[in-house]
């Protein structure tokens, strides 16, 4: 109550010519700003995109909005100092004035540690460091949440309250804390994890046990990833961590595997010429992987004769490689076609003990 008493008492004792100056100085404050932004910043501004880096230019386009906001607040304190203040005014006057310079730095550095930032470019080649897509977005949020502590802790000690004894009082809450948000911690630190190991980047087609998809983005806590039925599935930092993780993007070449079983009536000399024809199908095609290629006769199953083939398709996007497994398959049919072979289905022969001959040859599963 006495501050605004005194208050009151200070106001009437300035004179009209001594606010009509106050006033006088605030327009020149924003004269200046409006010239200062408009035509000053702008030509360092120019200048900046002639230099051979682009750092300077991101850290002017970074203070640009918090120092225009900051020379309106400047012409309001120097009017005000021109006032006569009685102590306790100005004093408060101070810490406001502090606190905005603290707020408007912050503000600034704030914008400078966006993702989009050319400074972690720079950091990176001086320290020989890549940033990918993840570890970016990932290093601007501990950065920007760092300078939003600071810029706090500052103000809170500008106003006299005690840091150090809250700082101190969360230490011994810490037990507490990290009890009860031990889930969030191990998250936090599966994202870690995840991102200095880099099984992944964002765009990334992998294959967990929990989720099978495409990376779009790794917070603290979670990891998001679209699968291909387009769902979005949010998967714990900490339960992908402790997981296998295929990263099938990284895929040099895509494996194709299978047996193809034809009739036990088949000649042996059919069978090895198809053997023969299927390698050297394999070896000609533009699209197959040359470098491991196994086309060999290997099984005698219960109705059929096994031919196994294994090789790599060069594509590993998965509509080229079904589009090359199925060019592969007709020509394979075509090639039995050739060689008069036949596939196998599976089948049962039944014989009377007596004439030791076959009664009759059914499809399995028939009565």
């Amino acid at each position: 109550m006495n501050i605004f008493i005194a208050s009151d008492h200070w106001l009437l004792q300035i004179s009209w010519q001594e606010w009509l100056i106050a006033a006088g100085i605030l327009l020149l404050f924003l004269t200046l700003r409006k010239l200062m932004v408009n035509y000053l910043f702008k030509f360092i501004l120019r200048l900046a995109y002639k230099t051979p880096t682009e750092l300077v230019t991101n850290i002017l386009l970074s203070f640009e909005k918090p120092l225009r906001l900051f020379l309106i607040f400047l012409g309001a304190f120097v009017a005000l100092r021109f006032l006569p203040l009685t102590e306790q005014i100005d004093g408060i006057l101070l810490q406001i004035f502090r606190t905005i310079i603290v707020i408007h730095i912050a503000w600034g550095l704030f914008n400078l540690s966006a993702a989009s930032s050319k400074v972690f470019s720079k950091i990176g080649e001086k320290m020989d460091v890549q940033f990918d897509d993840i570890l970016l977005p990932f290093l601007s949020k501990i950065i920007r949440f760092a300078v939003i502590v600071m810029a706090l802790s500052i103000v809170a000690d500008e106003w006299g309250y005690n840091v150090s004894g809250f700082v101190a009082g969360l230490g011994l809450g810490g037990l507490a804390f990290a009890l009860a948000a031990q889930d969030s911690i191990s998250n936090f630190f599966g994202g870690v994890i995840i991102i200095t190991e880099k099984p992944f980047t964002l765009g990334d087609w992998i294959k967990t046990p929990s989720v099978e998809g495409v990376v779009e983005d790794i917070s603290f806590r979670s990891t998001s990833v679209r699968t291909f039925a387009d769902t979005l599935v949010t998967v714990p930092n900490n339960t992908l961590a402790h997981e296998p993780i295929e990263n099938l993007q990284k895929m040099e070449k895509r494996q194709i595997t299978f047996n193809l079983g034809v009739k036990y009536s088949t000649p042996r000399d059919k069978i090895s010429r198809c053997v023969d024809r299927f390698n050297e199908l394999l070896k000609n095609h533009e699209q197959i992987d040359q470098e491991l290629i196994i086309v060999r006769f290997t099984e005698f199953n219960e109705s059929s004769l096994g031919i196994f083939l294994y090789f790599f398709s060069a594509p590993t996007a998965w509509e080229e490689h079904l589009q090359i497994k199925e060019d592969i398959n007709l020509r394979l049919m075509g090639i039995m076609d050739e060689e008069g072979v036949q596939m196998a289905f599976p089948s049962r022969s039944l014989y009377l003990e007596d004439t030791e001959r076959p009664l009759a040859t059914e499809k399995e599963g028939d009565v």
